[in-house]
């Protein structure tokens, strides 16, 4: 983007083209924004597969308890990892996050099998969805979304394990892709993610209603960039994530 920008802002001064400065500054913005939220992977690995391969490779089997659960999702996943090492310390469960900044649900479902099937976890829990709203990898279509959605819940049943699937988390707007008013869409996803879940059996976990505000966004004490929670935001979900958990196993 600075490449782009120092030429452009060249061309644009030599011949007094204010105009074209001002184009040329409003189209880099957007892309370094994008850049800045979603990570470069290698040209022919869109999916982003060779994130945890190595760490996949140096779990050991899982036992029967504390019980494996695998977290996957974006940004949302891999910032409570970081934020919040001591939660994924073994109790009261084995979590595994497997979380990748940006990253649609078109990406996640590709990397299911790797980053969950094949880690052969008693429960999966799946934070997806916010980046499809953001429309980080084209237009937001919400029954493509709901399609990724079911087809990595169905990859799961298919193999034995639990599905949790949580509610997208609450937000007025993105801050690397304004003006999309994202709010009332993401209470019409959850609100599918939640009928499919009741139609599956499949536990349905809350978020939203926990941490959202009047304005159906991120409550600032839980998130300052009105999308990412911070610890005190984690700290709500926790013990929501432990019942939903508890709840999965109980189920046949």
């Amino acid at each position: 983007m600075n490449t782009l920008f120092r030429t452009w802002k060249a061309a644009c001064q030599g011949r007094g083209h204010a105009l074209l400065l001002a184009v040329a500054v409003a189209l880099a913005l957007p892309l370094a924004a994008a850049a800045q939220q979603a990570p470069k992977a290698a040209p022919d690995d869109w999916a982003f597969l060779e994130r945890y391969a190595a760490a996949n490779k140096r779990l050991s089997a899982p036992k029967a308890t504390p019980a494996r659960v695998v977290i996957i999702g974006n940004s949302i996943t891999e910032g409570w990892v970081k934020t919040d090492s001591a939660f994924f310390a073994g109790k009261p469960y084995e979590y595994i996050g497997r979380g990748i900044s940006g990253q649609a649900t078109g990406q996640t479902l590709l990397r299911f099998r790797q980053d969950v099937v094949e880690l052969r976890p008693a429960v999966v829990v799946l934070i997806v969805g916010t980046n499809d709203v953001a429309e980080n990898r084209g237009p937001y279509e919400p029954q493509r979304t709901m399609g990724n959605i079911m087809s990595m819940a169905e990859l799961a049943r298919a193999h034995g394990i639990r599905v949790v699937l949580a509610s997208v988390l609450p937000a007025t707007d993105f801050w690397w892709r304004k003006g999309l008013n994202p709010a009332p869409k993401i209470v019409a996803l959850n609100k599918q993610l939640k009928a499919y879940a009741d139609q599956q059996r499949f536990v349905y976990l809350d978020f939203h209603s926990a941490m959202a505000d009047e304005q159906q966004g991120l409550r600032k004490v839980y998130g300052e960039d009105g999308v990412h929670p911070n610890l005190a935001g984690y700290r709500v979900m926790e013990p929501l994530l432990n019942q939903a958990v508890a709840q999965a196993l109980k189920r046949k």
